[in-house]
């Protein structure tokens, strides 16, 4: 779903009838094994992935408009970390996928911003997360981690930045004023 539909109503039913079904898939999966089984190691980290997204499924319905952008920068800085590793250890294709998906998040931050209600802050953040998502492209070509490193510390810059907005300020929509 997009952030304009988390933003601006109710997550969809379909949104919330994929993590009940994740869930419930998670629940069965877990009782039909036994306790003894050992798991290796690949089903362990599935396993801790899928809680994991159900748990932040779950913060995503709870969550305002604001702490949804944080939890978007969140997700792209973790996946960029990610990728660094995947970088440093030469697993390409994991570091395709990480980089790719940091960078649809980047695109899903920068097409939520309100060009025409926001004037020059809009138009400049605009710019940055172009500009972001044009060295993550260039990071993932050229396996430069210190491109990585830029795009972390400016994507940090912008974090900090949300996360010290006052609560009146957030509390601002564009039609309440």
């Amino acid at each position: 779903m997009s952030l304009q539909g988390w933003i601006h109503g109710v997550p969809q039913t379909s949104d919330l009838t994929s993590l009940l079904t994740l869930t419930q898939t998670l629940l069965k999966s877990c009782a039909q094994k036994p306790l003894t089984q050992a798991m290796s190691a690949h089903s362990r980290t599935s396993t801790l992935g899928a809680y994991q997204s159900v748990a932040a499924h779950g913060g995503v319905a709870a969550a305002d408009p604001h702490r949804l952008i944080v939890m978007l920068m969140d997700g792209a800085l973790d996946r960029i970390a990610q990728a660094r590793g995947c970088m440093e250890h030469g697993a390409a294709g994991d570091k395709n996928k990480l980089l790719s998906s940091a960078t649809a998040i980047l695109d899903e931050l920068r097409f939520s911003l309100d060009l025409k209600a926001g004037g020059t802050i809009a138009a400049n953040l605009d710019d940055l997360y172009d500009y972001l998502c044009r060295q993550l492209v260039k990071a993932n070509l050229t396996n430069r981690t210190a491109i990585l490193d830029e795009v972390t510390q400016l994507l940090n810059e912008i974090r900090s930045a949300w996360i010290t907005l006052p609560a009146e300020a957030r509390a601002l929509r564009p039609g309440a004023r």
